[in-house]
């Protein structure tokens, strides 16, 4: 079933639970999701980023195909749209096939701009997402490379009163906050900083919010931050991490070897659905149905 992020994540911060939102980079992990979103009965978020597939008009087409076909309900976002280039032009460049491709929701990155600057292009960019009927994402302060975690050179955390300002100013559905995760593998140990994530969303009225650079945070950490208002959050590097380890001590000798892409569908399955479940997401598609079709399932055996 498709759904736009923002019906996905209204229920998600209404209900105090967040949504995994793996990054795919094919058919395969596209496959490899939705069958842990199925198997968890959990509403899903896929994220596809723009230079990770050399068409992704073709990959989100086949991935909307996937979703709409899909028992559960499922988002299929552009992750960090624009975030290579300061012009808005190239940023266009990135944002407009997302909609031929049939995404229900784009995240327009400008957290490198100076505050006014990612209002302006913010604003611009929802009310054309908005009339097309996709949602937004947007990030206030910046969350920086893990590679660079031991001096947090490149990273900004969010202001909570920025914050209530910039939703108001730009429209957008949903806020990626800096906390102190980062993307990628930390070099050195996540710290994050809980009381700027509740006055985060105390300040902004309960928006609906979303972290970044969940892999290698911590199981107890994403657990206190889905608790606390945090209704998304982004995962690649530890479903690479698993499958590399399945990968590697797998048997694959001699005719097993065919066998190598059902060990990364089933390690990049396995791992997520370990996600779904920590951060609360298990069981939490029947919330997006109607209440006879659920009915209607316990009748006939299903949710």
């Amino acid at each position: 079933m498709l759904y736009t992020m923002k019906h996905l994540l209204e229920t998600a911060n209404k209900e105090n639970f967040a949504i995994p939102a793996p990054n795919i980079q094919n058919e395969l992990t596209a496959r490899a999701v939705i069958e842990a979103a199925e198997k968890c009965n959990s509403p899903l978020i896929i994220d596809i980023a723009f230079p990770i597939h050399p068409d992704i008009v073709f990959l989100g087409g086949l991935t909307r195909r996937l979703a709409e076909e899909s028992s559960v309900p499922i988002a299929i976002n552009l992750d960090h749209g624009g975030s290579r280039w300061a012009d808005l032009k190239s940023c266009l460049r990135e944002v407009m096939p997302c909609f031929r491709a049939g995404f229900t929701s784009i995240m327009v990155d400008r957290s490198s701009l100076p505050y006014d600057e990612n209002v302006r292009q913010v604003k611009l960019l929802t009310e054309v997402a908005h009339a097309a009927g996709v949602s937004v994402e947007a990030e206030l302060g910046h969350v920086g490379d893990g590679e660079k975690y031991d001096n947090k050179s490149d990273m900004v955390l969010t202001d909570p009163h920025e914050a209530k300002r910039f939703i108001q100013e730009t429209g957008i559905d949903c806020l990626a906050v800096s906390v102190g995760t980062a993307h990628g593998q930390y070099k050195g140990k996540p710290h994050l900083d809980f009381e700027r994530l509740e006055k985060i969303k105390t300040v902004t009225d309960n928006f609906p919010l979303v972290l970044h650079g969940g892999s290698g945070t911590g199981k107890e950490n994403l657990q206190k931050a889905s608790r606390m208002g945090i209704n998304k959050v982004n995962v690649g590097t530890d479903l690479f991490k698993a499958s590399l380890h399945a990968v590697r001590t797998a048997d694959l000798d001699s005719g097993k070897i065919y066998d190598i892409w059902q060990v990364i569908n089933d390690s990049w399955r396995d791992e997520l659905i370990q996600w779904i479940e920590l951060l609360g997401a298990a069981g939490k598609a029947q919330e997006y149905l109607p209440s006879e079709t659920v009915q209607k399932r316990k009748i006939n055996g299903g949710i």
